[in-house]
């Protein structure tokens, strides 16, 4: 019993430092900053749009993904354009 209560106490303390770093790295973020990430996040999800138009289009997917990475150069993480899903 002790042992579980440590492994409770120890999440908390971890998941209360985590949203710590988090609120102080937001603070961190000026105006401009903010607005940057908001372009940023509206250029993935047109990059995106286009791909889901590309695939209904009958295109093949290995097309609609160089599209995509192409559209998303720069943008954001990883060759999915910061999104990847399940097949």
């Amino acid at each position: 019993m002790k042992n579980r209560w440590s492994v409770q106490v120890l999440t908390l303390l971890s998941v209360t430092a985590l949203s710590g770093l988090f609120s102080l790295a937001q603070a961190q973020h000026s105006a401009k900053e903010v607005k940057e990430d908001a372009q940023r996040h509206r250029a993935m999800a047109a990059a995106h749009e286009a791909a889901a138009k590309c695939l209904e289009e009958g295109k093949k997917p290995d097309l609609c993904t160089q599209q995509l990475q192409t559209a998303c150069k720069g943008l954001a993480v990883g060759k999915y354009c910061g999104m990847k899903h399940a097949h």
